[in-house]
């Protein structure tokens, strides 16, 4: 069955055509627009690029409208071919099958427009961020890092740098700002080591709070945050929420940084002192001689005067 041609049912040569046609013509030829056309579930999925189950799977995923009957045949229109497509690019976005069909139930209701909730997503994705990663030659980076002999590899231990595959040495930077303040706090006495070691301790914390901040947010659309939580609103609100956040965070950072130390003196605890500075060899004292042992050495006990010794007690004295 051709995807521009009505579905019919079977008929036998000499039965009967059916007197009403399943699709109406739109001109005076007769012609079906492409608006009417039907399809069977295979000329869909045909249609579509797609497996014949990954069609059913959508159905009973609740993302594609019931078919249309005809006696045993499901009927599909240009409707569920669109949907097909718009589920498509929905997935390049990276969104899930849940996500879609909420989205779905929310438009059939009149309650969202997809353009904006499309809208809404890209707002969604737009990075805070003008940095990017950067890939350098291996002279690039050398340069970046002052031509100092071992650096390069603490770097990629510290996972600031990565090597790439290829003919010619190249490392890819993942963050040019990070790796940049690495360096900085290197040259201030505080090494790769340390400073990777408290990043992963900032990353780590602050990955919960922002997935706790996003949550927060979203439960109080159109209940405090984003006025009455419409697409355009929550855009307007994450535009707002960009340069502010990033400096509410280091405002907040500062101050939390502070308290700790300020905590640390007030608790008594001081910085460990420095290893001490060693001095100038001293000469070891020379060694003094050992007095002879009268047993182990019988000559040498004739030389023993006899004055050391006590009437009553046979052995030098001491």
């Amino acid at each position: 069955m051709s995807s521009h041609e009505p579905t019919r049912p079977d008929s036998t040569p000499d039965s009967t055509p059916d007197p009403t046609p399943e699709a109406a013509p739109n001109s005076d030829d007769g012609s079906t627009s492409d608006d009417d056309a039907t399809f069977t579930i295979d000329e869909l999925a045909a249609a579509a690029g797609l497996p014949v189950r990954t069609v059913r799977h959508y159905q009973s995923e609740k993302l594609l409208p019931a078919p249309q009957r005809q006696g045993r045949i499901a009927v599909y229109h240009r409707a569920h071919l669109e949907r097909l497509g718009l589920i498509a690019q929905l997935q390049d976005r990276g969104l899930r099958l849940s996500a879609m069909r909420d989205a779905f139930k929310r438009v059939e209701k009149g309650e969202l427009w997809l353009d904006d909730w499309l809208g809404m997503g890209d707002q969604l994705r737009a990075p805070w961020s003008e940095e990017r990663p950067v890939v350098l030659t291996e002279e690039e980076l050398a340069e970046r890092v002052g031509h100092r002999v071992g650096i390069v590899a603490l770097l990629v231990e510290g996972g600031l740098v990565r090597r790439q595959r290829g003919l010619s040495p190249s490392y890819l930077v993942l963050s040019p700002g990070l790796l940049d303040i690495s360096l900085q706090l290197e040259a201030a006495g505080v090494d790769l080591e340390t400073a990777a070691g408290a990043a992963s301790i900032m990353r780590k914390h602050l990955r919960r709070a922002s997935s706790d901040l996003v949550d927060h947010f979203l439960d109080r659309a159109g209940a405090g945050f984003a006025r009455r939580g419409s697409a355009a609103d929550i855009s307007e609100a994450l535009e707002a929420l960009r340069p502010l956040g990033a400096r509410a965070v280091q405002l907040i950072f500062v101050q939390e940084i502070e308290r700790a130390l300020r905590e640390t003196v007030e608790q008594g605890h001081s910085a460990p002192a420095p290893p001490p500075t060693p001095g100038p060899e001293s000469e070891p004292a020379p060694e003094s001689d050992p007095e002879p042992d009268p047993e182990a050495d019988p000559e040498a006990a004739s030389d023993l005067d006899v004055s050391d010794l006590d009437d009553n007690d046979p052995t030098p004295a001491a």
